[in-house]
């Protein structure tokens, strides 16, 4: 993380795109983009994904984001309290997505092992016991979701699930549209949903990260792009596995209003 870090200034045009890991953040910063050019895939199809909502909290994004003019577009998987200071003054407009903490943990387990910087667990049953920990890259996930829901209804903060994404696409992307103040023609809410699309992302060098390949991740260890669905969990975790997590799920998140959360 950058030392200039807490210095950071943000503005009141700034969009800011925020999840815990593996909550569908690529997914929605190709639709932000899409809907930023009112559905012309040009630019999603010719700059990297990371230079289009470069990351926050690290040097190469930090850098492009400070000298960036104009509306910015942006994204972080921080917790609430790693937030540089001008974030209170601002009235940044904030995106967080959620997801299933069980797709969540699985799709953490199968992305982190091919990542360079990461420690990658042994198997899907070490990784499980370091998340219920906290000991995983940004930490706790019960945390990270306590940290962001007070802000749910505060009028610049959007909260949106990757369930509800995927459920109907095509009316959270018009909640987006009505968040963000634009207004998109038929034929260019179709060709946002037609390029950010699974099949359309996967295709795209810029936004699959084959041009990381070698470099920040082993695309023969893991995949950005791996299923892109839900419930996938089923698959990976054993029934013991699953029941002790909802056990502690009940007792974390008991002090929240369970229809926030649409997997329960």
């Amino acid at each position: 993380m950058t030392e200039e870090w807490h210095n950071f200034l943000f503005t009141d045009e700034d969009v800011l795109l925020l999840t815990y890991p593996k909550s569908g953040t690529h997914w929605m910063v190709e639709i932000l983009c899409l809907i930023r050019f009112k559905g012309d895939p040009k630019w999603i199809q010719s700059v990297p994904i990371w230079d289009r909502s470069p990351w926050l909290e690290t040097n190469k994004g930090f850098k492009v984001l400070k000298d960036q003019k104009g509306p910015r577009f942006m994204s972080s998987h921080l917790p609430i309290q790693f937030m540089p200071k001008s974030f209170s003054n601002a009235k940044v407009k904030v995106i967080y997505v959620i997801r299933n903490p069980k797709d969540v943990i699985v799709s953490g387990h199968l992305f982190w092992k091919g990542v360079k910087y990461v420690q990658g667990a042994e198997s899907m049953e070490q990784y499980f016991d370091w998340f219920l920990q906290g000991n995983v890259p940004y930490g706790s996930w019960f945390d990270h979701i306590h940290g962001w829901m007070p802000r749910r209804d505060q009028e610049n903060f959007l909260l949106l699930s990757y369930e509800e994404l995927k459920r109907d696409t095509r009316s959270s992307v018009q909640k987006i549209c009505q968040f963000l103040g634009m207004e998109l023609r038929p034929e260019a809410l179709d060709s946002v949903l037609e390029n950010s699309s699974f099949q359309a992302m996967k295709d795209n060098k810029m936004s699959n990260y084959s041009l990381m390949d070698g470099i920040a991740i082993d695309l023969k260890t893991t995949t950005m792009m791996r299923k892109g669905v839900c419930g996938d969990w089923k698959n990976h975790l054993t029934v013991a596995q699953a029941e002790t997590f909802d056990e502690i799920y009940q007792e974390k998140m008991k002090d929240l209003p369970s229809e926030l959360f649409p997997w329960e």
